[in-house]
């Protein structure tokens, strides 16, 4: 079976210690790699404003994942992470680069404008 790319978003409790957030950081990975996956990238946002509270709380440590692993995978890291008491969303999406926003050169559209 080939290997998919997947984004995993995490959103952690925003009190955590270092220690507690390098723990947090050590699960997902053992995570990862007990569902034969790998960790292609991590966009480590910190702590940002949530969209609506929480468990009361209106902030929250945001970790983005890029990851490579088997397509039947995603759903077993999902509902692993989140048993931890630290995790408060966990969310795996299929990586789609049809998704991805691509903005043309200025100087280009300028041109044909003017063409």
């Amino acid at each position: 079976m080939t290997d998919t790319i997947y984004d995993l978003n995490v959103i952690l409790d925003p009190g955590l210690s270092e220690q507690q957030l390098q723990t947090e950081k050590d699960a997902v990975v053992a995570q990862v790699e007990r569902a034969e996956g790998e960790i292609v990238d991590l966009d480590e946002w910190g702590v940002r404003r949530l969209a609506y509270p929480i468990r009361k709380l209106n902030e929250g440590y945001y970790l983005i994942y890029r990851l490579k692993m088997p397509s039947e995978k995603p759903k077993a890291i999902e509902a692993a992470l989140r048993q931890r008491d630290n995790v408060m969303r966990v969310l795996v999406v299929k990586d789609r680069p049809e998704w991805r926003t691509r903005k043309e050169p200025r100087e280009k559209s300028e041109a044909e404008a003017s063409a």
